[in-house]
């Protein structure tokens, strides 16, 4: 491909392009325009052009703009006599509404305005760092997006409310209170009795309200973020329901300060269900308006709000598609995660129960958009490493009402992987996804793994793998067991992502010959009787399950004997450990349960599966277990000695 881009020295809002072709002209090729020269936007895709002179209407903005070729009309490049670019040179973003932000109106009949102008709240939850927003947010802009939600606000807001003014955007300033949800949450605190915390709280809060009261992309206030209902993890009974009237009794206390400082900007309180509003009815009569994150559930909460008939409208602070707390659990027990598509319909479908609830639901900020391309960011992400997915233009449809003209992601439909649920750890399993991009462009793939399930470790780890012909590829599993997801990445080359990801149940690899210590008398110098999934004794270890266990105590050193009824022949042991693995032990044999010799040891052990060549022949096989490899005992799931 070819590229021809012209720098207009400033950001303008762009409305046409004329391209004076020579007689080697581009029949396919796309408009692009960027702010910073790096990361573009298609505002206008021509396929089949005849030459002569193609007059474009435009709808965007950027300082950048390029025609980048896509198909040449013949054997020569492209050749162009002029490209023209008109539009409203400068600075063409309108600075955010400003005057007072208030909610006005009756019962049922409220509106948010700003200076008197009324205002729905067209949000994204925000992600990136703040020197990152001058980066990200002339994309937010470009969704429809006229306001972005932070879960906390201090020295370094400044920035970021001062790139959001300059694209005309609105902050909702978050502030964190203890226990809180989601990331970042935790931490008991007593509302009742804690003062200090409270003090230093109130003072911190009321310190950057005075800093930022004035600041043009301030919008409104909104005090903590899901401490309702986080605090039943600190607190049961009656000392419950004391801590939460305590604390949305504390809430109204810092409506109350922000509005001594600040009477032009109303103030919230997130919580993440409305089973948090009765206390803040009690307890909160100060402030403006409530609000509540909600996925699946949030077409109820137009519902819950006429059953519990309460004297304030509210905003929703997270919604989207189904989160992996609300989903039912795939064929390998963890939780099946909604397709591409249907995230995307999810988000469209929340922004029209938002919108439904006229004069009651004052707008949403709709979660996320985040660059983490990691397992959480693939679920909720808009723009996972920065690649625009279906989710991020079903917000743009919902925003501006069209995506007409959009480069749209590569659509994943069907995908499947086989063996789903026993792939061989270190083995090939078989993955197959249908990909259709709507546009036409040619696809490029990235497979990946997490092993969020697995162990814990919620990264994309680039996996190794072949493509073996429509759409199918050829993966290999990771050495670690458990269930694993493995995620299919179709990129279309212009900024776009389809992501599709299924679970696999990685095991251990099949060993040839029988399994001699099946069903085996089995002795061992500890086991725990209930702990977890417990209790764990010898025998479960040569049961020929994955999904039991032997378990020690935790303490060194430990043992575990197999007695093979007479002197038998193998040549092959396979240890399945628990995450509870041996860093040092020993393999040792005995015709006569007295008398041992060892046939393998290693200082180094790593867990998951230890397939040892031993070839012996013996009655007795004894693991001498001396150096735990994590601060727990010894577990292993599956003892096989095979011959």
């Amino acid at each position: 491909p070819q590229w021809l881009q012209v720098d207009l020295g400033r950001r303008s809002d762009l409305s046409r392009a004329v391209l004076t072709w020579e007689n080697a002209y581009g029949k396919d090729y796309e408009i692009q325009a960027s702010d910073d020269g790096t990361d573009w936007r298609t505002l206008k895709k021509v396929t089949g052009g005849d030459g002569g002179t193609d007059d474009l209407a435009l709808t965007g903005s950027g300082r950048y703009v390029r025609m980048q070729g896509l198909a040449r009309s013949g054997g020569y490049g492209y050749s162009l006599w002029e490209f023209q670019v008109y539009g409203s040179a400068g600075g063409t973003v309108p600075p955010p509404a400003t005057g007072a932000v208030k909610v006005e109106g009756t019962r049922g009949d409220w509106r948010l305005t700003v200076g008197g102008r009324p205002f729905t709240v067209k949000g994204v939850t925000w992600g990136p760092s703040a020197a990152d927003a001058p980066k990200y947010l002339p994309d937010v802009r470009e969704m429809g997006a006229n306001t972005i939600r932070t879960w906390g606000t201090d020295g370094s807001s400044k920035a970021l409310l001062d790139a959001a003014a300059a694209q005309g955007l609105h902050v909702i300033n978050g502030f964190w209170l203890q226990p809180g949800g989601g990331p970042g949450s935790g931490g008991c605190v007593d509302y009742v009795t804690d003062t200090t915390y409270k003090d230093n709280a109130l003072a911190e809060f009321a310190r950057w309200v005075d800093a930022y009261k004035s600041h043009p992309a301030t919008l409104m206030w909104n005090v903590g973020n899901e401490s309702v209902l986080g605090l039943q993890n600190c607190y049961s009974g009656d000392r419950l329901e004391a801590e939460r009237n305590a604390y949305t009794g504390f809430v109204d206390e810092v409506a109350k300060k922000i509005h001594s400082i600040d009477p032009d900007h109303p103030v919230t309180s997130t919580d993440a269900w409305t089973g948090a509003w009765p206390y803040y009815e009690r307890n909160a009569p100060d402030l403006d308006l409530y609000a509540v994150n909600a996925y699946s559930g949030v077409c109820k909460v137009r519902q819950d709000w006429t059953d519990g008939g309460y004297s304030k409208p509210y905003i929703v602070t997270e919604t989207g598609p189904a989160g992996e707390w609300e989903v039912p659990d795939d064929a390998n027990g963890v939780p099946d995660e909604p397709t591409d598509v249907q995230k995307a319909d999810g988000y469209t479908r929340a922004w029209n129960c938002v919108t439904d609830h006229q004069g009651v639901a004052l707008g949403a900020t709709l979660f996320h958009y985040g660059t983490e391309h990691d397992f959480g960011g693939v679920w909720f992400n808009l723009v996972p490493d920065g690649l625009r997915r279906l989710s991020y233009y079903a917000v743009k449809q919902a925003y501006t009402g069209s995506t007409a003209g959009d480069d749209t992601p590569p659509v994943i439909s069907g995908m499947t992987v086989s063996p789903a649920s026993s792939a061989p750890a270190g083995g090939e399993f078989t993955v197959h996804a249908d990909v259709r991009d709507p546009d036409g462009d040619p696809v490029t793939y990235r497979i990946f793994l997490s092993g969020a399930y697995a162990n814990g470790d919620k990264r994309l780890v680039a996996a190794k793998w072949r493509s073996t012909g429509n759409g199918t590829f050829a993966v290999t599993a990771p050495q670690g067991l458990g269930v694993w997801k493995v995620y299919v990445q179709a990129e279309d080359g212009h900024g776009n992502a389809g992501i599709e990801t299924r679970s696999v149940r990685v095991v251990a690899p099949p060993v040839s010959g029988t399994d001699l210590a099946l069903n085996r008398p089995v002795t061992a110098s500890s086991f725990q009787p209930s702990y977890g999934d417990c209790p764990c004794t010898p025998d479960l270890a040569v049961d020929g399950r994955a999904d039991t266990r032997w378990a020690s105590d935790w303490s060194d050193p430990q043992w575990f004997q197999v007695d093979l009824g007479a002197s038998r022949s193998f040549r092959t042991l396979q240890l399945v450990w628990d995450p509870a693995y041996a860093r040092s032990y020993e393999v040792r044999v005995s015709d006569d349960g007295t008398a041992w010799r060892t046939v393998y040891s290693t200082t180094a052990g790593d867990g998951d599966v230890d397939t040892l060549d031993v070839a012996a022949t013996a009655r007795y096989v004894r693991l001498e277990l001396t150096a735990r490899g994590t601060d727990w005992g010894y577990s292993l799931h599956e003892l096989g000695i095979y011959g």
